[in-house]
């Protein structure tokens, strides 16, 4: 054997050897690049931050344990509280839209098992999550933090007000439906900015919108048609 082929072929064995260590330190891996590849680059989400956003978060993490084996399925799972996580094409899907840059900070409104928090935190500075429902609150502050995700703060609150005393932000994104635009949202938007939601009647079908600040006005856009569960509080009347 030649010495090129010899070295080609030590460099062919280090990169398998690498390769069956990464799996065997993380099992998923594989079904994070599948779930990628075929539930969320196949459906048109391009952006290169975004994808590899959604082949490193361990999605399994963040659902109830007996639902792990499910976690990386193209569907929603129940999380418990009536709430549910949204299938990974449309929280790849909801994250382009927002555009985000590495300064940034954004808002999200619903934390529910903060999977989509996880997701933003390697996309921006700071994520800001506010979750109604106490139980899931703490539930996902809990996996956030155990799983080393510094950049994102949680609060119990009502999401419909946004978060007041912060200054504005970059990107807001809703994970439940409502039936208008929370005009306090509005205010928290920072000009050029998009907010990014399941717009429509609450049990039915919604309009998946994003809603771009320009100075004084505001721009809407309808992307495809959802099936989101109810934001809860004030914006159901609570």
């Amino acid at each position: 054997m030649s010495r090129f082929r010899l070295l080609s072929w030590m460099a062919a064995a280090h990169l398998l050897l690498a390769s069956v260590s990464a799996s065997a330190e993380d099992p998923t891996a594989a079904r994070r690049q599948a779930m990628v590849r075929e539930q969320i680059q196949a459906r048109g989400v391009t952006d290169a931050r975004v994808l590899e956003a959604m082949r490193a978060v361990p999605r399994h993490l963040f659902v109830p344990q007996e639902l792990a084996r499910a976690a990386y399925d193209d569907s929603p799972l129940p999380i418990g509280e009536g709430q549910t996580i949204s299938q990974p094409y449309i929280v790849a899907l909801m994250t382009e839209l927002l555009e985000t840059g590495p300064e940034q900070r954004v808002l999200e409104i619903g934390t529910g098992s903060g999977y989509q928090a996880a997701v933003l935190s390697g996309l921006v500075r700071e994520v800001y999550s506010i979750e109604i429902k106490e139980p899931l609150y703490r539930r996902a502050t809990d996996t956030l933090r155990r799983l080393g995700y510094a950049n994102v703060r949680t609060r119990l609150a009502d999401g419909y007000f946004g978060w007041p005393g912060e200054p504005s932000f970059d990107g807001i994104v809703v994970t439940a439906a409502v039936d208008h635009v929370p005009p306090p949202l509005l205010a928290q938007l920072k000009d050029g900015g998009h907010l990014v939601l399941p717009l429509g009647n609450p049990y039915s079908v919604q309009s998946l919108v994003v809603v771009t600040r320009e100075g004084g006005s505001y721009q809407v856009r309808h992307v495809l048609g959802v099936l989101f569960v109810p934001l809860t509080g004030k914006a159901l009347g609570g």
